[in-house]
């Protein structure tokens, strides 16, 4: 036992997915595994004060979980005797299982992500589902980042549970003959990590680097896995995107834009190792939307000096990004780009058409570049207006900060 404090909120942010993960594939439902999730943390809350941190916390909460739902289990078969050979069978399964199996555990995270992204689950269900189980945001979250109600976003989840439950849909890596059907929700799904740790959508913190660091794991395995350009292309833009990571904020956590960073704190191995990949995937001869956001990334990351950077270039790879993918916030991030190489008044006539379409009226990304453009115009009233309206939606405390602070600087 390590008797050094922890904090068991720090501990819970960091590995409570993957325990989860491994609880699901030990009780065969989620449900009572989040039920067993929760128990474990109560327990080590209380025993770890008392008697020390264990060597290997994460082994800890997971043989704690699963004795507790078999406890829970035992007590509810006095109404169900079903429920008492379950809680047998579950103990007869795990007497056998080492709770150090660190790759185990490790690979149960990937198993969870192919069984949320099951082609059985409608498309929204597989990312509501994966957002909750593999990213543990909650569900308030997930229905703003789907401009929905939190009741039917709710549902949605709920009903994708029990059709996993009642197709007795697998928990388990499909064989590779399956592996391509089921690719395309997988690495959205790896990204939607990847980007909740990179940029998170709630909080205090900007960034979550369990997360990320998550994310490019899978990215790595899925690549060991199947050899195919978009896994690649997944990689390199996760790598090179994450290269940036202690530049994005001040020591006091607060939000530094790209154009405003120290370059000398991008990780110079990562881009590397980025742009290897990218020239890889773009050598197969298939190229798609990530390894055309990888090149984005990249022209950033060649740039010494901001004004280094090559707004052209980007502007035309975000042209043949458009062709492949038809998303607003796709062309959100183009019209941002054409402002930075014709001018704000250019950018902004393409923002507010995008506004005009009314698809990301909650969207504060929006507000806000659109308030950046009219500041840098000198229309500062209707900047004023926006950045009120950005800082309204915004939901993360670095940006809002941010927010504040350009709202607080704008001339009278």
């Amino acid at each position: 036992m390590t008797l050094a404090p922890v904090s068991i909120d720090d501990l819970y942010r960091r590995d409570s997915r993957q325990v989860l993960a491994t609880l699901i594939r030990l009780l065969g439902d989620f449900d009572l595994a989040e039920e067993a999730l929760q128990d474990a943390f109560a327990v080590a809350a209380e025993r770890w004060a008392r008697d020390g941190v264990p060597d290997n916390p994460r082994a800890w909460l997971v043989s704690t979980g699963r004795f507790k739902a078999i406890d829970k289990l035992r007590r509810r078969a006095r109404f169900d005797a079903a429920q008492g050979e379950l809680a047998d069978r579950l103990y007869d399964e795990g007497t056998d299982d080492d709770p150090d199996d660190r790759p185990q555990i490790e690979d149960d995270y990937l198993r969870l992500i192919f069984t949320c992204c099951h082609p059985a689950l409608a498309a929204d269900a597989r990312i509501a589902l994966t957002l909750r189980e593999v990213c543990g945001l909650t569900t308030e979250e997930i229905a703003r980042a789907f401009l929905t109600g939190a009741p039917t976003l709710a549902q949605r989840i709920v009903r994708a549970k029990a059709k996993i439950r009642d197709a007795r849909i697998p928990y388990a890596v499909p064989e590779a003959g399956a592996l391509a059907e089921r690719l395309g929700s997988v690495l959205q799904v790896v990204y939607l990590v990847f980007n909740e740790g990179y940029s998170a959508s709630s909080g205090n913190s900007l960034t979550r680097v369990d997360l990320t660091g998550e994310a490019i794991r899978l990215a790595r395995l899925l690549r060991q896995m199947l050899a195919e350009p978009e896994v690649t292309g997944l990689l390199a833009l996760m790598l090179l995107q994450n290269s940036r990571r202690e530049a994005r904020a001040t020591s006091d956590g607060d939000l530094i834009l790209l154009d405003e960073q120290d370059r000398s704190l991008w990780r110079q191995d990562a881009i590397d190792e980025g742009l290897a990949l990218l020239g890889d995937a773009f050598r197969s001869g298939r190229v798609g939307p990530y390894t055309l956001q990888a090149a984005i990334a990249a022209e950033h990351a060649r740039a010494a000096r901001p004004e280094d950077t090559d707004w052209g270039r980007i502007v035309q790879i975000y042209d043949a990004l458009t062709q492949i993918v038809a998303s607003p916030v796709v062309d959100l991030n183009r019209a941002v780009a054409v402002a930075m190489r014709d001018g704000p008044a250019a950018g902004l006539a393409q923002i507010e058409a995008i506004a005009a379409q009314g698809q990301l009226r909650g969207y504060h990304l929006l507000h806000s570049a659109k308030a950046d453009l009219l500041r840098r115009l000198g229309r500062y009233g209707e900047a004023r207006d926006a950045y009120r309206t950005a800082l309204n939606l915004a939901e993360q405390e670095p940006e809002k900060r941010f927010l504040a602070n350009r709202l607080r600087d704008l001339p009278a």
